[in-house]
């Protein structure tokens, strides 16, 4: 399944897998511009076939669903709420990436990632979807 969080300006996607446990594993992902989207959808397809793109309701939302519709007709595509998955992301991204030096004495909330996690965001849609069905 292939999550997409779409902005304005830039994109965060995650492909990700559900095994039979329901263990979630992230394939792949990518922060990419939205003039990227429909590139990367296909580089995402090439890393592993997926029957399910997700993408999240906020911001930019509907042209990423019209452009997902009009290359892979067949695709299903579901749009999800995003509330609260910008905050989630930041949290997700230190559990991927452990705090370093100076940086582990501080609580993880009172921190910002150093690179943007759209990406995470994407992932934390999936995850969501996921673990609801």
């Amino acid at each position: 399944m292939l999550a997409i969080d779409p902005g304005t300006h830039k994109c965060g996607m995650a492909l990700v897998h559900r095994n039979a446990e329901f263990h979630l594993t992230r394939l792949w992902s990518e922060i990419c511009s939205t003039d990227e989207v429909l590139y990367k959808l296909h580089e995402a397809f090439a890393v592993a076939p997926f029957d399910m793109v997700i993408v999240g309701g906020g911001t930019h939302s509907q042209p990423v669903v019209h452009l997902v519709r009009q290359q892979m007709p067949s695709m299903a595509v579901l749009v999800v709420d995003e509330t609260n998955t910008s905050l989630a992301a930041r949290e997700r991204y230190w559990e991927f990436n452990p705090r370093q030096g100076w940086r582990r004495f501080l609580p993880s909330t009172l921190q910002l990632p150093p690179v943007p996690v759209d990406d995470y965001v994407a992932y934390i849609l999936a995850e969501r979807v996921l673990t609801e069905s």
